[in-house]
């Protein structure tokens, strides 16, 4: 039996805040200079999505992995842990 990726998501819990706790420093940036935006591939809970004229940022469904700020190649991305007591739950079983 194979298992979708968004099966293993669902077992995610998450406690969201009303602050993000990540952000597009240059939105132009992302839109002018970077031809292959690797956020809208790199990150496994697909947080960022290509929309008509800017990324978008969906963070209440971030896993916290870090991948988007490693994978953007102009450091755009400022991210951070969420506050205490806010973020991912994980749910082993």
């Amino acid at each position: 039996m194979t298992v979708k990726i968004e099966d293993k998501l669902f077992l995610d819990r998450f406690k969201v805040d009303d602050e993000s706790h990540l952000k597009i420093v240059d939105g132009a940036i992302c839109m002018t200079q970077c031809g292959e935006q690797p956020c809208l591939y790199i990150c496994p809970a697909n947080v960022y999505k290509l929309e008509k004229d800017r990324i978008s940022v969906s963070y209440e469904g971030c896993l916290e992995c870090g991948s988007c700020r490693i994978g953007c190649p102009h450091l755009n991305i400022e991210w951070r842990f969420p506050r205490g007591g806010y973020g991912v739950r994980h749910k082993f079983g």
